[in-house]
Formats: structure tokens, C-alpha cells, sequence
């Protein structure tokens, strides 16, 4: 992992105030792919000199005992559920509203205690936004952290534009249309969510343009050499600074704030295997599959004779009483070429030498982790940014490609084989490399994320 960047004497002094340490508040989406990069921004900031207040839901709480350096507060969020995909989005809209009251009360009684002068900012996710909209109540700058990419955020702010020209809703006849006003895209990497007919799509995402438009400025977990052109459009496009500081996860201390407990063993079983000769399979903490979609993964992957390392975590099959039952069978035709857990310490599995390819949903995270460690991909996205995070790993990146129709045996074979074995896969290896050298340069010193994260901390420091 490359070293986080040393914070200087002056970074340190600009965190204190009065000569008491400065606070960053932060309230993240109770969701593993929104929690994960908010924690590695607190810790990014912290190892800056400033102290952590971290506010979160009682859903998905994290574990405050991980975390000795920072305050919690936690906020009554109406004791949300679980849901189905297809209900994330309503679910995510009641999620801020449900939280507000509770929120305005304990922000005031934190500014109380802190004093408003110690409170350098909130960082919110900017699909919270009546957590945006109570901090400008109570006079708190505020900036808008994206976890997802640049181009993810420039199809948000284009929404709008998209339904005047008639690329949604979604037409089936015409999926394979090319988003002209926005390249690479197809109609079907737009941002998706379910079936709904862009009603509480376009509400979620006009919803999070508004938080970042009238925050103090935007957050991404991305860099220069990946996402050039699209970063320019959004500064081109929006009125607030842009901070391009990714990839986090390379550039803030290790922080442990998964919600489900990886299984560590798969580490040393991948010991045994030659370098780049594992396949590591895993869709997330969110999506699903359907039971008869597990079963032709399951004889896909083993038909493929490629050893491999796959992730099937509890609910991960959709309406199944025993979701962890792999076919009859499988467990005998792996013969000891694979291993089944129900969560993996992913950024260690995918910097393993033995690992050679990544068969993912395609969340940002997962994308960014894979792309800089020079992993290639098997792309096998599902709903929301995936399917033009998916894009751009086959299309604009090269670096792998997409396992889309129905699943069937045969096919995830063939692609398997064609990412671990064939010519074509040792191509996308070579590029996936090549961008694993570009992302040590941006976190290097001098890099470009490193001087974001410079010019990040003066904007902090100036609200």
C-alpha cells in the first residue's frame, strides 16, 4: 500500500483553532460502499490534524470500538430494514428525512459543546440532503463526498437532459443507443435502478445535485489519470471546487469498517498458487442473484479449470431459505482449485500475488481497488453506477469485460478463460498495469491526488 502522505507542520497548524484541534463533521449513507470511503476520508483528515465527529444511523451502525480516535453520535433513523434493490431508493429518501429532526437537535448540541468556531465543516453524502439542508439552517459549511466516480457524477448532473431528449425512461428497443451527449454511455449504463419508471430515480438523483451545488465543494474518490476528462467537465460544469483525492483507500491509514467479518484464512490459502493464476469472485455487499444464476456460476466457474476464490455472503440469492447451498456436487468438482467464504479482506486478496483477475458487480470500490492493483475484470454489474463503471472498464479503460445476458455455463467459461488464460486477458493484464503505475503516481509525492488533498486542506481551513 503506498505510505498515507505525511502531514506537514503547517497542515497540523491549520487544524487548531484557539489552540484547541479543529473538528470535521461527517454523516455518511448507512451503506458498505458509502461507508467505506468516508471512513478512509476521516481518516485521511485526521491524520491532517483535525479531530472526527462521525454522526450515522442506528441502521448499518459502525462499530464504534474500531474507531478510539473519533466521537460518535448516533442518530434515530426510524429503524429502517433491509430491502430488496428495487426499494433502495425510497428507502434511501426516508432515510434523511427520518433522520432530519433527530439530526438538527444533535448537531445544535454539538456546536454547543464544540463551540462553532472549532467546527471547520460537515462532509455529508450527498444523498443525504436534508443533512445538507439542516447544517446551512444552522450555519455549518458543508462539503458533498461522492463515492462514486466522476463520470457517475456528470450522468447525475445530466439527468435532466436525458429525459428531454428522450433517452429515459428506458426503452427496450433502444438499450444499445449511444448517450451522444455523454460518451461513452449507452442507454443502458445510465444509472438504473430497479424498474421504476425514473420517478424516484430522478428524485434520488436531483436530490444529490442540489446537496453538492450548494455545499462548499465536492469530494471524489477518484484520480487525474483515470478520469481527466470527466473531472473537467464537472469544473467546467458546477460553481463549487472539485477535489479529486482518490483513491482513498491508498492514500489514509488502514481502517477497518466493513460490516460483515471477512474471512481471513483465504490469504494463506492463496499462498499456494503461482502468481496471476486465481480468479477472485465477488459481487459486492448488496446485489443478488437468482438461485438458477448461482447455480450456472457455480458450474461456470468450475468448468473453467481456473482456481479461484469466491465471496458468497449471506442474502446474497434472492428468495432463498439456505442462500449458501452451492449446487450438489460443486464442493467435490472443485478439487481443492477453489475456495468459498462468506466475506473476503478484498484490497489484501486483490493485491495477492496469486490473483489475476476480479469477476465483480463493478462498485466503485471494488473498480478503483482492482485498477490499482492492475487486476483485469469480469464485469457482471447490476444496478445503479455499475453498468458505466462496467463500461469503462471494457470500453474506455480496457482492462476487462463484460459477462452480460443470461448467465449460462458455457459462456462464464469462456469468459473466465478468456480473461485468465487466453492472449486476449494478458492483454488487459498489461494495460490493468499500466494504470496501477499511473494511480502510484497521482499518490505519490507530488502527485496529483496528493495535491489535492493539499489544496482540500486549505479550503477546509478557509471556511
Amino acid at each position: 500500500m503506498t505510505p498515507p502522505p505525511a502531514p506537514t507542520m503547517a497542515a497540523h497548524s491549520n487544524a487548531v483553532h484557539g489552540g484547541r484541534r479543529r473538528h470535521v463533521l461527517l454523516f455518511p449513507l448507512p451503506y458498505q460502499g458509502h461507508i467505506n470511503p468516508m471512513f478512509r476520508l476521516a481518516g485521511l483528515l485526521h491524520a491532517h490534524g483535525f479531530a472526527i465527529t462521525v454522526f450515522h444511523t442506528h441502521f448499518n451502525a459502525p462499530d464504534t470500538a474500531r474507531h478510539p480516535d473519533y466521537r460518535f453520535v448516533p442518530v434515530p433513523d426510524g429503524s429502517p430494514v433491509p430491502v430488496a434493490i428495487e426499494d433502495a431508493v425510497a428507502q434511501i429518501l426516508e432515510l434523511g428525512v427520518a433522520c432530519e429532526s433527530a439530526f438538527r437537535d444533535r448537531l445544535a448540541s454539538v456546536l454547543d459543546e464544540y463551540s462553532r468556531d472549532d467546527v471547520a465543516c460537515l462532509v455529508a453524502d450527498t444523498h443525504l440532503l436534508p443533512i445538507f439542508e439542516v447544517a446551512a439552517r444552522l450555519s455549518v459549511p458543508t462539503l458533498a463526498l461522492r463515492t462514486g466516480s466522476a463520470a457517475c457524477c456528470a450522468s447525475f448532473l445530466a439527468y435532466p437532459m436525458l429525459f428531454e431528449k428522450g433517452y429515459l425512461p428506458v426503452q427496450e428497443s433502444q438499450r444499445d443507443m449511444p448517450v451522444v451527449d455523454l460518451p461513452p454511455y449507452r442507454v443502458r449504463d445510465l444509472p438504473v435502478i430497479g424498474e421504476d419508471d425514473g420517478g424516484l430515480v430522478r428524485e434520488l438523483l436531483s436530490r444529490a445535485m442540489t446537496a453538492v451545488k450548494t455545499s462548499s465543494g465536492l469530494i471524489l474518490n477518484t484520480f487525474d489519470a483515470l478520469e481527466r476528462r470527466e473531472q473537467d467537465g464537472l469544473r467546467r460544469d458546477l460553481a463549487v471546487p472539485v477535489f479529486d483525492i482518490g483513491p482513498l483507500h491508498k492514500l489514509s491509514p488502514a481502517v477497518d469498517s466493513s460490516l460483515l467479518l471477512p474471512d481471513r484464512s483465504c490469504l494463506e490459502w492463496l499462498d499456494a498458487f503461482p502468481p496471476e493464476s486465481v480468479l477472485y469472485v465477488s459481487f459486492g455487499s448488496v446485489a443478488c442473484m437468482s438461485p438458477r444464476d448461482l447455480v450456472e456460476t457455480a458450474w461456470g466457474i468450475a468448468g473453467s479449470d481456473v482456481p479461484f476464490l469466491w465471496v458468497v455472503r449471506p442474502g446474497m440469492v434472492r428468495g432463498s431459505a439456505d442462500d449458501h447451498r452451492l449446487p450438489e456436487g460443486f464442493e467435490a468438482a472443485m478439487r481443492k482449485r477453489g475456495m468459498v467464504v462468506a466475506w473476503a479482506p478484498q484490497e489484501e486478496v486483490l493485491r495477492h500475488r496469486a490473483v489475476g483477475g476480479f469477476w465483480t458487480h463493478c462498485g466503485w470500490n471494488s473498480t478503483l481497488e482492482s485498477v490499482c492493483e492492475g487486476v483485469p475484470m469480469l464485469c457482471r454489474p447490476y444496478f445503479g453506477d455499475q453498468m458505466g463503471n462496467a463500461r469503462y472498464v471494457e470500453h474506455v479503460w480496457r482492462v476487462g469485460l463484460e459477462v452480460g445476458g443470461d448467465l449460462e455455463r458455457g459462456r462464464v467459461e469462456a469468459a473466465i478463460r478468456r480473461l485468465m488464460t487466453d492472449e486476449e486477458g494478458a492483454e488487459m493484464r498489461a494495460r490493468a498495469c499500466e494504470l496501477k503505475k499511473a494511480a502510484a503516481e497521482c499518490t505519490g509525492e507530488g502527485g496529483s491526488s496528493r495535491l489535492a488533498i493539499d489544496k482540500l486542506i486549505t479550503h477546509l481551513t478557509s471556511l
